[in-house]
């Protein structure tokens, strides 16, 4: 086999995402089964040289995993000739401004999302890597769960007939921080630093519902801060300035409603962290992350409303479970095999700035619903 060998600067890996997904479960994972199989006898040969900020957290990773090249100057990462692609897992309030040197050194870029703090700005780096002719792609890991793989082969069956709805949970208690640590780190809280829900979810939701189900045409969102105190990573108090839920209706492009809840403030009474439930008229399905659950139509009970006597069943049995019929990998690896591929086969590869952008849009146009109290357009993105 002959080796084919890309640098990869990641810049961003001593935070939690970029770290567990991107290189440990990603990167380090095709590494270690031996490089990714681009067939005729070439493997391509992940290299990933660390970036970031703190020199002692970097140099740790790197003795960890056993890898040579780390760096606290990403202007000097870019300026290497030798670097193919950049990769960015930083807090979004510095992501924009690093992209856009990545694409004006001519590098191809993977991002995780938002990619922007604003739409015209996620636009504006959407064009600008066209106009530099750079491969660009966004991190949209939920596309390629086990579960919603699932459901979308069921779309892709015809098993909905006409999809008339679509509702989605998403959330869990985060810690205040006081007399027990927080999940999640504190800039998530503080709009300032680019934190809300919003601005986090949204553009999931938004990828998950223009992939599946059809583009978004419209939305009206509520928005809270429920926990409006939390304690920060040295346990010092703070206010709390960023929505911490937000409660969205999407109308879709064909006719269905979504409707999308999602909260840092709920406890978790559901099969998974994030479940949708899809209704149509010759079938429904609830799909979480890993599993998915259908009633066909021609199995559906004919539940009576009668509250005066208990239930004799449970309603949950009554849904059957769907294969698996396939091998699934890890999600966010199965998407970096697929953009690393793009590089450097140039295969089709749709998942991009410009897709980043609609994410980052619908962000803005859910933050202003709710602060207008009305529904808004969502009008096409194109470059």
């Amino acid at each position: 086999m002959t080796r084919r060998t890309v640098r990869i600067a990641m810049n961003g890996v001593t935070g939690r995402m970029g770290y567990r997904q991107h290189l440990v479960r990603s990167i380090l994972a095709l590494r270690e089964q031996g490089g990714l199989d681009l067939g005729n006898g070439e493997v391509l040969w992940p290299e990933p040289v660390l970036v970031g900020r703190r020199e002692h957290a970097l140099r740790a990773l790197a003795e960890k995993h056993g890898l040579t090249e780390w760096s606290t100057d990403l202007d000097a990462v870019l300026a290497d000739d030798s670097i193919d692609v950049y990769f960015d897992a930083q807090v979004t309030s510095a992501r924009a401004d690093a992209l856009t040197k990545a694409i004006e050194a001519g590098k191809h870029l993977y991002t995780e999302k938002p990619t922007a703090a604003d739409f015209a700005g996620a636009l504006d780096l959407a064009r600008l890597a066209a106009e530099k002719g750079v491969k660009h792609g966004v991190v949209q890991d939920k596309l390629f769960l086990p579960g919603l793989l699932k459901l979308k082969r069921l779309i892709d069956g015809g098993f909905f007939g006409e999809i008339l709805s679509v509702r989605g949970e998403f959330g869990y208690w985060v810690f205040e921080g006081d007399w027990q640590e927080a999940q999640r780190p504190s800039w998530n809280y503080r709009s300032e630093d680019g934190g809300g829900i919003v601005v986090d979810m949204f553009p999931h939701w938004e990828y998950v519902l223009h992939e599946l189900f059809g583009r978004v045409t419209s939305v009206s969102a509520e928005i809270a801060t429920h926990v409006p105190r939390r304690w920060d990573e040295h346990g010092k108090p703070y206010e709390a300035t960023a929505d911490d839920a937000a409660y969205g209706t999407f109308r879709l492009e064909g006719g269905a409603i979504a409707q999308i809840n999602s909260s840092w403030a709920v406890r978790v009474h559901r099969d998974e962290l994030v479940e949708f439930q899809v209704d149509g008229t010759e079938g429904s399905a609830v799909a979480g992350l890993r599993t998915c659950r259908v009633q066909h139509r021609g199995l559906t009970p004919k539940p009576v409303w009668n509250p005066d006597i208990p239930a004799t069943y449970s309603f949950r049995d009554q849904w059957q479970e769907v294969p698996d019929n396939a091998e699934f990998d890890n999600g966010f690896k199965a998407q970096w095999e697929l953009f690393l591929r793009h590089v450097v086969l140039d295969e089709p590869y749709h998942w991009d700035l410009l897709a980043g952008a609609r994410g980052v849009q619908l962000a803005e146009l859910g933050l202003r619903s709710a602060a207008e109290g009305r529904r808004l357009d969502v009008p096409e993105v194109t470059l």
